[in-house]
């Protein structure tokens, strides 16, 4: 790479992580550049000594594209010390991070990734890619259930963005969301008079959940053919 970048842009480039965790860790004063502490305007090359938290960032990293079917009681927060967290399910020696986390009570599709621009692609707001989700709750839902989750709910002081809600069950139904605020759906539920039980992803963009290909716990390479769709 001749031309200089963005700090940001360089790191989530090379593998560290999306652009939005690269200016998190540049506002923390964890990186550094050619000897000082970095900051937002700095522009990059590969001939830059580039450093997080003490080890150099060795320039563009080759793109790895994984899903993995995240099984209750996994954390998605990455911290080794905390024997509960997905950086001790990820795969080995290759740093990738999850794009549209799922809380540890959640289950199923996580994306794992070391390109930046698709997460960015993929949890950017403004780019309005579905994510499907199943959910069960603690008694039988009713119709006036169903309109006030599809029309949106207050989450946190935001009105949640209209979506599709639509029962499978007495108990169980499905939800389309373009957005991801922290635990929406359980949140948007509980403001509706509803506790969830049971949370499942079944898809993100046009990439569905097959279980039996990927079991829980269990993370597979995505082919070319799925990055696309999950591009698209």
């Amino acid at each position: 790479m001749s031309a200089t970048i963005r700090l940001a842009k360089y790191l989530s480039h090379a593998g560290v992580c999306s652009r939005r965790g690269a200016s998190r860790l540049i506002d923390a004063g964890r990186v550094t550049v050619n000897g000082r502490a970095a900051n937002h305007i700095d522009h990059v090359s590969d001939q830059d000594e580039i450093y997080l938290d003490g080890q150099r960032i060795d320039g563009l990293a080759p793109k790895l594209y994984y899903a993995y079917h995240k099984p209750v009681g996994i954390d998605c927060k990455l911290r080794a010390e905390d024997p509960s967290s997905l950086i001790h399910h990820l795969p080995p020696e290759q740093r990738t991070y999850p794009i549209g986390r799922l809380d540890k009570d959640s289950r199923g599709l996580l994306i794992l990734t070391n390109d930046g621009e698709l997460c960015n692609l993929l949890a950017h707001p403004d780019h309005s890619h579905e994510k499907e989700y199943w959910v069960e709750v603690d008694k039988p839902l009713d119709e006036a259930f169903f309109t006030r989750m599809s029309a949106g709910v207050p989450v946190d002081g935001i009105l949640t963005k209209p979506c599709v809600c639509t029962a499978l069950s007495p108990t169980r139904f499905k939800i389309i969301l373009t957005q991801g605020l922290n635990r929406q759906i359980r949140k948007m539920a509980r403001y509706c008079g509803y506790r969830v039980v049971d949370l499942l992803r079944v898809r993100i963009g046009q990439l569905h959940l097959d279980p039996t290909r990927l079991a829980e716990n269990q993370f597979t390479e995505l082919t070319l053919e799925e990055v696309k769709l999950l591009k698209k």
